[in-house]
């Protein structure tokens, strides 16, 4: 009796492969291409490019950053940024509770002038 193996991102990443030597016994090079196109299309426009929009979004918002700034870290803290440096910021937690953390970190960047949403 066989046993089901799910497929994971390795083996379908190597299916082409199998499938190329497969027909270069018999078919030729374009036959192979015709298997790899598709597939690197999918990975650009599943993976690769969404990923590539939020690094952009997320290092705009960052170089945007400004002192009065409401932030969330990653770590979840939310807090008023009071300093901002070349790679580094300092947010106020609570009064007279300030922490330095990097940039990178900051996760979310709220403007002071956006309004606040009702609790209804």
């Amino acid at each position: 009796m066989r046993k089901f193996v799910p497929l994971t991102l390795a083996a379908l990443a190597l299916a082409p492969a199998a499938f190329a030597q497969e027909a270069a016994a018999g078919g030729s090079l374009v036959s192979s291409l015709i298997m790899f196109v598709p597939l690197i299309l999918i990975f650009y426009f599943l993976l690769i490019r969404p990923q590539q929009q939020r690094q952009k979004k997320h290092r705009e918002m960052i170089e945007a950053m400004k002192k009065g700034d409401t932030v969330v870290t990653a770590g979840g803290l939310i807090g008023k940024v009071t300093r901002v440096a070349d790679t580094e910021v300092t947010v106020e937690l609570a009064d007279g509770v300030r922490v330095r953390s990097l940039k990178g970190m900051i996760a979310d960047v709220k403007d002071k002038n956006t309004p606040v949403a009702a609790n209804d």
